[in-house]
């Protein structure tokens, strides 16, 4: 049976995400051939881009639009945007409208040094007037669901989370996510989901919860002492695609399943052949393929030495090697019932 506060839906403004799982925009990592593979596995209530700099947006940087374009099928789809100044802010909005995005979200929370040096980000959260500026331009240039992303505050004694929440209610935003941590923190510390329910309890918008749900027990952690109304995926997405569908098939209560490291070898592989078909050059490809499995590999047995493989790789054929020995090796281990084989050669084949 279905627990009762689950939640399976959640709505933004005339909206009906289902289920109530975000996928995060991370740089570099929810990619149009990430997206596209997760979405193949189910499970995706909205998908979001990585975040792209609204000056950019606005000046059709071919890089800057290529990274906020959505695959036709994707939707509902967000596109989400960053920057400082509140009439550049409305002008890239009305570009992501006009790119396809069913909501436009606006990045107050990302750590990044660069972006926060340019005061984008998480250093928003310093300047509560100057969110205000650009929640209003925002919300007066766009007319569907309008949300944004924050964290808790910019450090521990600077905690202004709740203020920060209200003023964006308050020009017009229709949901927030909000990440535990303050900007400070970056990505140190146990979750404190709690921090979230402050929020919650202050507006009456939706709140999604972000940051560190990588699993069953974590997500039932984050609603239970939070109270948010759905739940966003970052890193525990990338390093299990499988995430968004196991939650979702939680929520519903209905049986999870876990992938088989053949079906997580054939994911990868998928992964990287829509990448070269969309990349420009191999090197490109590359690149994205070895941020991917610096993630991807992390919890996986002996997934050190594949991470090294990969990254000294040269070419995608040369990983595809390493990754084809990891999990052949990796499968034969499933089949024998995981009993350790001083004959894997995991040092020079993974």
């Amino acid at each position: 049976m279905r627990q009762s506060n689950r939640p399976t839906q959640l709505r933004v403004a005339g909206l009906n995400i289902q289920p109530a799982l975000l996928l995060a925009p991370m740089e570099g990592l929810t990619d149009r051939p990430f997206r596209r593979v997760v979405r193949g596995l189910g499970g995706v209530g909205l998908p979001c881009t990585e975040f792209v700099a609204s000056e950019g947006l606005i000046r059709d940087v071919p890089r800057i639009i290529a990274m906020a374009r959505l695959d036709p099928d994707e939707r509902p789809g967000a596109i989400q945007i960053y920057g400082r100044r509140p009439e550049s802010m409305a002008q890239a909005a009305r570009a992501a409208v006009d790119l396809g995005a069913d909501v436009v979200d606006i990045n107050m929370g990302c750590p990044s040094r660069k972006v926060c040096a340019h005061s984008g980000g998480a250093a928003l959260l310093r300047e509560p007037q100057l969110v205000r500026e650009i929640v209003a331009a925002v919300r007066a240039a766009v007319a569907g669901p309008l949300t944004v992303k924050i964290r808790t505050g910019w450090s521990l004694d600077e905690r202004n989370g709740v203020e920060i929440a209200r003023i964006c209610e308050g020009e017009g935003a229709d949901a927030l996510t909000v990440h535990w941590r303050t900007r400070m923190e970056a990505f140190k510390g146990a979750m404190q989901p709690e921090r979230i329910g402050e929020i919650v309890q202050a507006v009456a918008i939706p709140v999604v919860g972000n940051g560190d749900v990588v699993d069953i027990p974590s997500a039932e952690r984050m609603l239970d002492s939070s109270g948010c109304h759905g739940l966003m995926l970052g890193r525990g997405a990338v390093r299990n695609p499988w995430l968004l569908k196991q939650l979702a098939c939680w929520l519903e209560g209905a049986p999870v399943a876990t992938p088989t490291m053949e079906e997580r070898h054939a994911l990868v592989l998928d992964y990287m052949q829509v990448l070269e078909a969309g990349c420009h050059t191999e090197k490109g490809a590359l690149g994205r393929t070895k941020k991917f499995c610096g993630y991807y590999t992390h919890g996986l047995p002996h997934g050190g030495p594949l991470r090294q493989a990969v990254f000294h790789s040269n070419g995608m054929d040369e990983v595809r090697g390493h990754l084809a020995r990891y999990f052949e090796a990796q499968a034969a281990r499933e089949d024998r019932g995981n009993e350790p084989d001083s004959s894997d050669n995991l040092a020079d084949g993974a």
